[in-house]
């Protein structure tokens, strides 16, 4: 018995004892002397007399019982003042506050949710047992992450008005590394192979930030499953772990840990087959058993053919059925026969669709993507369809949507929406550098969910020497009810292709665009707008000389009106981080007849992203350009040219210089570099979250091709400028391979790129580290 519970027993001994001392009497008043905080009401409500009753020694014992059962009181007595009883208390201490020394390794607020979870918080009752089990939990935590020599120390100060203050002191020591994981029984596989299935590993150079040498138990036990279900995916159906040992060094930092296990041999698939409530669609069902005899039996493959079944299921409306896998094994033969008990439960309908987390962006702007509907049969694939295009709003860190069945019922269920937001808006006030163009003196706001409407606004000025923007841009999503989109955006660039390093020549465009767009499918989306620009050429003595000759003929300042038109579709899962699903945007403008330029120009792209696993990404991205003119105009507006090279198209090759050149101007060594009206870039990456849990700082390994060709310059026989169409060979592609990191960050976009240049050639210009950086809240 502790000293606390000796304490304790004690004293209620003794009151009772005192209780059973009084006489009996009739009760004219009851006094209650010694409270500070507790209100007399809660002790008279462990009372089991009032006024007026008759007083006996088994109602004094009763009385204190349930007094001490409180946990209010630390002493409790009875006494007798003539016909008046008194009850005298004495109230455990509050705990004033919780003071924390030395912690690292938690969170602060996860330690404080962690002891009030055993009743250890602020403005509670102190006891000292409460404050050892606080003592106890927190031990466990740092010893579950591997710090095995920390000392832990409670201090409970008395402080004025029966209060205390909790110290905890901790010296956590240094967390224990693993030096060593053995394997034993292991013939199939090398440790190395296993230890790449592993989160726990041994140190190297870049344990610092993965922490992958820290021992930690809840790990060790998910290692130990994934190397099972590694084995269980080659075939081995009877791999088992015999046992692991964990042994620490006596300085408490090193840890060994050696894992027992036997392998068996491998089994191949006999077959499939359905039994169970196949609910009449047994052909359909059929389809879904992908497993061919003869196959090796893959746990994975089996479980993913019972998701199939259930998701299958899911979207008739049973929100809870279930395919079970008895994967039945021939030992002898070496085969395994699965057997799939299908179990469709009851069919449920959906009662109400749940919204939670959205603390900014309003109810209406997230309801308006669920193609889920209340009073409907559940379907999981409008489940799904429902957070992909949540979360394709791109507000969110994450955004998930799970069936909960309603209470009381049999065929009701709720879908249950929830979003963790994620900073929309960003500013960047002269903070922002390019390799282009070195510092850029630059302000900017763009806001992608005002006021949690989901419109965006953006306002765009940018003083770079090379490319001068005032910009105002405004997308409103949802004109009408059917999701017709409207935006619309005033502009002021001039672009100074000299600082560009492209050609020696400046243009600005003035201008006002409006387009509308119309969905017609659940990703598809046509575009329908229009635009007028008015675009002032300055061009010069050492301009290229197709650009002299451009404004001669077209003058200084052509104006033009465009019609525009697009299409995208969009099944990806994600706007800002995807992994898995396709982008497709086809763009168009036509320079309408009778202005100054008639012209048309067209663009399509095209990405592909693929999950090779759960956490690496195989991306393509693709996009092709063309343009030309018609009618009267025999000149393409150079100002239209695609430029290809940098980052965003060809990276490890400077801005804007993969295209045709001009070399007719004498007085420039260097060619310059005049776009094109045609061009081709593809990429393809290989994208993997780095660790940490966000999902937008990735990196990533790719590789680049592209090239822009239209009109090149030259000197003829003759000793005068000329110029020739380029015509597109393979040859002339340029390509380039690198590594990168990427990251939509709070403080607005940031990538950097290392890049090598695979075929450079005479001409060309290369830049290997390329990176865009910008700040904003």
């Amino acid at each position: 018995m502790s000293a606390n519970l000796t304490k304790t027993a004690a004293a209620v001994i003794a009151a009772m004892v005192c209780a059973e001392g009084a006489s009996a009497f009739v009760i004219s008043d009851i006094r209650v002397e010694g409270l500070m905080r507790t209100e007399p009401g809660t002790v008279f409500s462990h009372l089991p007399f009032r006024t007026g009753d008759e007083y006996t020694p088994d109602m004094g014992t009763r009385a204190i019982h349930s007094l001490y059962r409180s946990g209010l009181f630390k002493d409790v007595s009875l006494s007798q003042d003539g016909d008046v009883l008194v009850v005298h208390i004495v109230e455990r201490p509050a705990v004033a506050t919780i003071e924390t020394h030395g912690i690292k390794a938690f969170d602060k607020d996860a330690v404080e949710t962690s002891l009030r979870d055993v009743g250890m918080a602020e403005g509670r009752i102190f006891d000292q047992a409460t404050l050892d089990r606080a003592d106890q939990e927190l031990r466990r935590q740092y010893l579950a992450r591997g710090y095995y020599g920390v000392k832990i120390k409670t201090i409970a100060t008395p402080l004025e008005r029966n209060r205390v203050r909790i110290t905890i002191n901790v010296d956590e020591g240094r967390a224990s590394s693993i030096a060593s994981i053995r394997f034993t029984g292991n013939r199939l596989f090398d440790a190395d192979e296993l230890l790449d299935q592993m989160q726990l590993g041994m140190p190297n150079w870049f344990s610092w930030y993965t922490k992958r040498d820290l021992y930690s138990r809840e790990k060790l036990a998910a290692d130990l499953e994934t190397i099972r279900s590694f084995y269980m995916n080659q075939g081995y159906l009877d791999f088992k772990i015999d046992s692991v040992q964990v042994s620490i060094a006596p300085n408490k930092s090193d840890v060994y840990i050696t894992i027992n296990m036997t392998e068996g041999e491998k089994y191949t698939i006999a077959g499939a087959k359905l039994t169970g409530d196949l609910l009449g669609i047994d052909e359909e069902l059929n389809k879904l058993l992908t497993l061919k005899a003869g196959e090796i039996y893959s746990a994975e493959q089996v479980n993913n053919v019972s998701t199939a079944l259930v998701d299958k299921l899911s979207t008739l409306g049973y929100a809870f059925a279930t395919a079970t896998p008895n994967p039945i094994a021939d030992r002898e033969n070496r085969t395994v026969e699965v057997v799939y008990t299908i179990d469709p439960g009851r069919r449920a309908y959906v009662r109400r669709v749940n919204i939670t987390g959205n603390n900014r962006t309003k109810d209406e702007v997230i309801r308006r993507e669920v193609r889920q509907y209340e009073s409907a049969w559940f379907d999981s694939s409008k489940v799904k369809l429902s957070r992909d295009r949540i979360d394709r709003l791109g507000y969110f860190e994450s955004v998930t949507a799970d069936p909960v069945p309603v209470p009381g019922t049999r065929d009701q269920v709720d879908v249950d929406i929830k979003v963790k937001e994620r900073p929309t808006g960003s500013v960047s006030l002269g903070a922002g550098y390019s390799t282009s163009d070195g510092i850029i003196l630059s302000a900017g706001f763009a806001q992608n969910n005002v006021f949690g409407t989901g419109k965006s606004v953006s306002v765009d000025v940018n003083t770079s020497k090379s490319q001068r923007t005032y910009a105002l841009s405004v997308v409103e999503p949802y004109i009408t009810p059917e999701g017709i989109s409207r935006s619309w955006e005033v502009y002021d660039r001039r672009v100074d292709l000299e600082e560009l390093d492209v050609a020696d020549v400046e243009y600005e465009t003035r201008g006002a665009s409006l387009a509308f767009g119309i969905p017609f499918t659940e990703n598809d989306r046509v575009f329908l707008g229009g635009k007028i620009e008015s675009t002032k050429v300055d061009a010069n003595s050492n301009s290229p000389q197709r650009y002299q000759d451009y404004v001669n003929r077209y003058g200084a300042d052509p104006v033009s009106v465009a019609a525009t038109v697009g299409w995208s579709r969009d099944s990806r899962d994600n706007s800002l981080a995807p992994t898995r699903g396709v982008y497709q945007r086809l763009n168009g403008e036509v320079g309408l007849p009778g202005m100054d330029i008639e012209y048309y120009k067209f663009t399509y792209q095209y990405q592909h992203y693929f999950p090779l696993s759960r956490t690496w990404t195989l991306a393509f991205n693709g996009e092709v350009g063309y343009g030309d003119v018609y009618g009267q105009t025999d000149m393409f507006p150079f100002f239209k040219n695609f430029y290809v090279g940098g980052i965003g198209s060809v990276r490890g090759f400077e801005s804007g210089t993969l295209g045709p050149k001009d070399s007719t101007n004498k007085m420039n060594d260097d060619a310059d570099n005049l776009g094109g009206d045609r061009m081709v870039n593809a990429s393809l990456e290989l994208l993997a979250p780095l660790p940490g849990g966000d999902r937008t700082l990735r990196i990533f390994g790719f590789l680049d091709a592209g090239y822009a060709w239209g009109y090149e310059g030259f000197v003829n026989a003759n000793g005068h400028a000329d110029y020739r169409r380029q015509e597109f060979s393979m040859s002339d592609l340029r390509y380039s391979t690198g590594i990168g990191v990427a990251w939509i960050s709070p403080l607005g976009p940031l990538k950097f790129s290392l890049a090598f240049p695979l075929n450079e050639k005479e001409g060309d210009k290369t830049q290997r580290f390329q990176f865009q950086i910008g700040t904003g809240f």
